[in-house]
């Protein structure tokens, strides 16, 4: 009996002995995985930095001050958006205190800037440039068009022009160009 009690002893020892060690090599596994997937991760996040750092954006210069009243507007108009970053003029700055300097915005995925130009130049916005969106249905397309033409123009109404199932332009409000379109 004397014998059975340390071999039982030196046994149980063994037993956890090795059962330590399992663990340890699933831990061990399991760091080396999340080790490549932290490194993954790390990888998308660099790409993605580089990407967005070439990504082109439409810059909305306003030569009448309503660079943010525009902004809000497109905001709220359009899902997923967001004013991102606004930087305002000073009291010493060459237009009227708090108006846009630069302000970032997203547009359902799709960035823009703006700002309240100081001098006033010989152009403005031109039709020749524009938005152009491709809408989800019926229902979206007709509330863009009816929400971009108040205030603005309609250079082509809502139609059927043979190219889609239906199409529309309409330069807003601000005199910004916008291409509405279906499937």
């Amino acid at each position: 009996m004397k014998r059975i009690i340390p071999l039982l002893v030196l046994l149980g020892l063994i037993i956890i002995s090795c059962t330590n060690t399992k663990t340890e090599t699933n831990k061990t596994a399991e760091i080396e995985k999340l080790q490549l997937e932290n490194d993954s991760l790390k990888n998308i996040f660099t790409k993605s930095k580089a990407t967005m750092k070439n990504q082109i954006t439409t810059f909305l210069t306003f030569q009448d001050n309503n660079a943010e009243h525009a902004m809000n507007f497109y905001v709220e108009l359009f899902d997923n958006s967001e004013v991102i970053k606004v930087q305002r003029w000073g009291k010493d700055g060459p237009v009227e205190e708090g108006k846009i300097m630069m302000a970032k915005f997203n547009l359902n995925g799709s960035l823009f800037m703006c700002s309240d130009s100081p001098p006033i130049h010989d152009w403005n916005f031109s039709p020749a440039v524009s938005n152009y969106i491709d809408c989800e249905n019926e229902k979206e397309l007709e509330r863009l068009f009816a929400k971009l033409s108040e205030n603005g123009t309609v250079t082509m109404p809502l139609n059927n022009y043979g190219f889609s199932q239906k199409f529309g332009w309409v330069i807003d409000q601000f005199g910004v160009s916008w291409q509405l379109n279906l499937e």
